[in-house]
């Protein structure tokens, strides 16, 4: 019987297998897919890519961890600028994903997850990193699916001490708690301002986009469009701005 980890290199997935190395459970590789935003830009934010390449990956080769990386053939790009091809919207571009029914989760990620699972045995054992203090989560698992966190009475705070004792916590969890693609429609205040503060190239990509015409929605979220956020965010600037020169 194989068993696999599912891997994001967040601290859920993280501990879990530092766990595994723990407890001597059996372990034959971590999972990772990464979502790209084109073909060449990754869709994770800049920080917890480096972590990935640069610290993660190398520390649980050197403990014998055998990572798997996936990548899907379609981008968030790809999948931004393809054309409805029927109904009364056909011709236009599909645009930003729509939240609660993301289009790149399931292209981008969940299908190249679902096509390597096939590869593997039918008796597979998948680790998925769902903490104790998570009940509706854990209450959803079936089959061969199985919580290490939850055998061993680890909380999402037990599993974020863990990565830290290890010298394996993502730089990300200074300034948000979840992961996610930094064009995600759900994320937070917080996490867009960090992209507009450090990560100019990437915020100038998305207005980019965000000025494409003929698209099927301008939103990037439920209620705004990419333009006005920066808009926000320049305002603020300027009054944090006058704010200071006042001072």
């Amino acid at each position: 019987m194989k068993h696999v980890a599912s891997c994001s290199f967040g601290k859920d997935s993280l501990a879990t297998i530092l766990l595994a190395l723990e407890h001597g459970e059996p372990l034959d590789e971590a999972v990772y897919c990464e979502v790209m935003f084109d073909k060449e830009i990754s869709g994770e934010v800049p920080e917890h890519r480096d972590f990935i390449y640069t610290t993660a990956i190398p520390a649980l080769e050197r403990r014998g961890v055998k990572v798997t990386v996936l990548r899907s053939e379609k981008t968030y790009v790809d999948l931004f600028t393809g054309k409805i091809t029927r109904g009364p919207k056909k011709g236009l571009l599909r645009s930003f994903p729509i939240c609660g029914r993301c289009a790149v989760q399931r292209d981008c990620k969940l299908k190249p997850i679902l096509r390597y699972q096939k590869s593997l045995p039918p008796d597979t054992v998948q680790y998925i990193g769902i903490a104790k203090d998570e009940q509706e989560r854990l209450l959803r698992l079936a089959g061969n699916r199985v919580s290490l966190l939850d055998k061993y009475n680890c909380t999402e705070e037990d599993a974020k001490q863990l990565c830290q004792r290890a010298g394996l916590l993502s730089p990300v969890y200074t300034f948000t708690t979840r992961g996610g693609c930094w064009f995600c429609p759900n994320a937070k205040r917080k996490e867009l301002r960090h992209l507009y503060d450090y990560h100019s190239n990437l915020w100038e990509r998305m207005l980019e986009l965000q000025a494409l015409p003929n698209k099927v929605s301008e939103k990037f979220n439920r209620s705004e469009t990419f333009s006005d956020i920066d808009a926000e965010f320049r305002l603020e600037d300027a009054q944090e701005s006058l704010f200071q020169n006042a001072a």
